[in-house]
């Protein structure tokens, strides 16, 4: 497969202000980015060694060193070229960036003597720059063991804390700037007012990124890039493939197929919402493959998990080829790839070098195809995604849905995943939903869903003795899907959801409410 994708926004009018991030193996590189775009100013997260003759090629308007785990004196710990500093560029150094660029500029870094893990309170020296606008004293997140001791002559200190002297600093001639705390997480209340304080006051950036004038210049690219050949889209269900779908459809109309996989995993209507979605809003030329009975009958007697996810992906990767070799003059594949998998899969050009995820490619679709890769939300993060989705008409009922693991309900059916547990579940999954929505509690939660155990517990109904399944239910909150607290809800909720289930969906006698963080459990069951 041809993975030459449309060209990053480096080239376009909307992405003239650019802000770049080192990234030195931060927990919160991504996090970062989303508050800079939130500055409606675009950024890039790129590899912490990045030359100085490269950065001076890219021409952004200011540097952001990002955290990390190491130490700076540590042997291979990341460094970086420390020509940057002497460019011109602003720069802003967090936490271990901020010790970096003090080390590189003739300071002193060394463990402090308390480390600093959580809240803290961190009192400012300036109400100028980083901190104009900005009360006398503020609630920060401190994450860090090392700490600077001491800075050149040329630094002076403009914020501390009880434990750390020198919690801030700037140069006195250069724009440069360090916080050793993080102010991109929420647990700084005012960080955000920090990063635009940077990104508008020491770079000078008016934030004229917007994802409508986003969408304009994709959909052009998108036009001028496949001409009058045909683009296939795989539709999942989920907001990734339907944003991706819709940008497609406003680019080239009646060149675009989409794919639908019908496997019998789905949500309750979420097939029958998708047809009716691409069907009669967008007109697409829209493939159904019936294929429930193929991938039951490939799960028949499976229930280690492992092998019901080979299972489902083969299955889909043959359900998916055989119909896009029907599509006449297909030359492209269309894919719905965030930038997170760009970053996490080492594809970006400039980006982290690390590999994490070994394919970022929906389903997981092989190279053989023979079809040239379209990526269109490549440069997006997922609540970017959403508000796109939302500009380009798709209903809140697609844009907001929370998110669907690629192997569908069979994960959420525990032990053998046959098509009476599938509807039970999808029955008591769908009163899950709908009883959170009909609380106004669905956006409030970031994953809710029902869970079949593959046990059976004794109950009563009536003057009958019962012997029946087990569902659990699911609901957490997070930001980044890295870290997840379960969701609070109340106690009428949970009741009137256990009392439906339990009334209406038959073979189920119990409902257990799932109260585990992650880590150490995960958000999915399997």
């Amino acid at each position: 497969m041809d993975t030459g994708s449309l060209p990053d926004l480096g080239s376009g009018k909307i992405a003239d202000e650019k802000i770049l991030i080192l990234d030195f193996g931060a927990q919160y590189a991504q996090l970062i980015a989303r508050r800079v775009r939130e500055q409606h100013v675009y950024c890039e997260i790129v590899r912490h060694n990045i030359t100085a003759e490269r950065v001076r090629e890219l021409a952004p308007r200011g540097l952001i060193l990002s955290g990390g785990p190491a130490s700076v004196y540590a042997p291979g710990s990341p460094q970086c070229d420390e020509k940057i500093f002497s460019l011109g560029i602003p720069v802003l150094g967090i936490c271990y960036g901020m010790q970096l660029a003090c080390k590189a500029l003739g300071g002193n870094v060394a463990s402090a003597p308390a480390r600093e893990y959580g809240r803290a309170h961190v009192r400012l020296l300036a109400a100028e720059g980083l901190f104009a606008g900005l009360p006398g004293e503020t609630e920060v997140w401190m994450s860090h063991g090392d700490q600077v001791t001491g800075v050149s002559t040329d630094f002076v200190s403009i914020a501390r804390t009880d434990t750390c002297p020198i919690a801030a600093v700037k140069h006195k001639s250069l724009p440069i700037y360090g916080l050793q705390f993080h102010p991109e997480v929420t647990h700084t209340p005012l960080g955000a007012k920090m990063l635009g304080n940077f990104v508008h006051q020491a770079c000078g950036c008016r934030g004229a990124w917007q994802l409508g004038d986003f969408a304009s210049e994709v959909v052009e690219r998108v036009r001028k890039q496949v001409g009058d050949r045909r683009v296939i889209c795989g539709l999942s269900g989920g907001v990734d493939s339907a944003v991706t779908a819709a940008l497609l459809s406003q680019a080239i109309g009646s060149q675009l197929s989409c794919i639908l996989v019908d496997n019998g995993l789905l949500r309750k209507s979420e097939a029958e919402a998708v047809i009716e979605e691409f069907s009669n809003h967008f007109h697409t030329d829209l493939h159904v493959v019936k294929a429930e009975e193929m991938f039951l009958t490939a799960l028949r007697g499976v229930t280690e998990p492992q092998a019901k996810r080979k299972i489902i992906g083969k299955a889909f990767i043959d359900c998916f080829t055989a119909e896009a070799e029907k599509i006449k003059g297909a030359h492209f594949l269309a894919q719905g790839t965030l930038y997170p998998d760009v970053i996490e899969s080492g594809a970006a050009a400039d980006g982290p070098a690390a590999t994490i995820k070994l394919h970022h490619n929906v389903g997981g679709l092989p190279e053989n195809l023979g079809f040239e890769l379209i990526e269109p939300l490549r440069d997006l993060f997922k609540d970017e995604v959403r508000r796109l989705g939302l500009q380009l008409g798709l209903p809140e009922e697609i844009v907001w849905r929370h998110p669907f693991p690629g192997p569908g309900l069979a994960v959420r059916c525990l032990g053998e995943v046959t098509k009476q547990r599938l509807d039970c579940l999808r029955e008591a999954d769908a009163i899950v939903v709908n009883e959170i929505k009909a609380a106004a509690m669905y956006r409030a939660t970031s994953q809710a869903f029902a869970v079949l155990l593959p046990v059976q517990s004794v109950g009563v109904m009536g003057d009958d003795r019962t012997y029946e399944d087990v569902i659990a239910v699911r609901a957490v909150h997070t930001e980044d899907f890295m870290t997840a607290d379960w969701s609070h809800l109340p106690y009428d909720l949970l009741a009137r959801v256990s009392t439906r289930i339990i009334n209406e969906v038959k073979g189920v006698n119990r409902v257990v409410y799932d109260i585990s963080s992650k880590p150490p459990a995960t958000i999915e069951w399997e």
